[in-house]
């Protein structure tokens, strides 16, 4: 049998496969998909997502959000910054320019920043910093940090290091060669890299909330922990509007800066 022939068989045999999987997964965990439309579950539902079309709007709600708009814009602004900071410190070794040796290292570090969530940073943080946007912000920027770092690593490989190696001849040091040949090469992508992560750190600084890293999140597990659908929707509505400039900003300056 050819190998053309053979491929609608191994096709068939994966979708198998993956029906069985999906089954005895619906059958481990044991859920019941009758129980949301049986008795009054739908009446219920209804009922409580009715809860949030009529948000809230007082003055002073809305001045709270404010406040969380602002922490949580904070956050994500400070977070991203020292995370492209120390990134960029990290990026340099990474990138093979000091040796193997501090090349593996670096990367190493940077692999296990990245590698644990901003929940798990925000929640050892919490326990080291306590409550509030500062444990949220070290969050942000130690895992932020290790993503970038590996990214800003990347873009310096792939930079021409001609340029570099000119200004060196010519009598210059490592850090003016960095500074005035590699670095402008490099420059448009490291901002593109950090703009990006901004707009992820908005959303995620939204969320980190959830485990007492301040801002909208945090705002928005105490009324939903408190059955307060009319303020948990003003929080929502905030919350969707702060990522939505974001973006739009985040946009701009790309368009702005990296392609000029």
């Amino acid at each position: 049998m050819s190998t053309v022939n053979k491929r609608p068989l191994l096709t068939l045999v994966l979708l198998l496969c993956l029906a069985v999987v999906s089954g005895l997964s619906f059958l481990y965990l044991g859920m019941d998909f009758g129980a949301l439309f049986s008795g009054d579950a739908g009446s219920q539902m209804a009922a409580y997502a009715g809860n949030f079309l009529r948000p809230d709007v007082s003055p002073i709600h809305l001045g709270a959000i404010g406040r969380g708009v602002l922490e949580t814009l904070a956050m994500s602004l400070i977070g991203t910054l020292l995370a492209a900071l120390a990134g960029l410190l990290l990026a340099l070794p990474a990138a093979g320019r000091n040796g193997a040796a501090l090349r593996l290292a670096a990367r190493f570090l940077l692999n296990a920043l990245r590698s644990i969530p901003e929940l798990v940073w925000a929640a050892l943080m919490v326990l080291a910093a306590g409550l509030g946007p500062n444990a949220g912000t070290l969050a942000l920027a130690l895992h932020t940090a290790g993503v970038l770092g590996r990214l800003f690593a990347e873009a310096l490989e792939n930079t021409p290091s001609a340029p570099a190696e000119a200004l060196r001849l010519a009598g210059s040091g490592r850090f003016a060669a960095f500074s005035y040949a590699t670095l402008p090469l490099v420059w448009p992508q490291l901002v593109a890299y950090t703009l990006y992560r901004w707009e992820n750190n908005i959303r995620m600084a939204a969320v980190l909330g959830f485990v007492g890293a301040g801002g909208l999140g945090q705002m928005l597990y105490i009324h939903l922990s408190l059955f307060q659908e009319a303020q948990a929707a003003t929080v929502i509505a905030a919350m969707l509007v702060l990522v939505l400039g974001v973006d739009s900003l985040s946009g701009w300056g790309r368009q702005r800066w990296v392609r000029a």
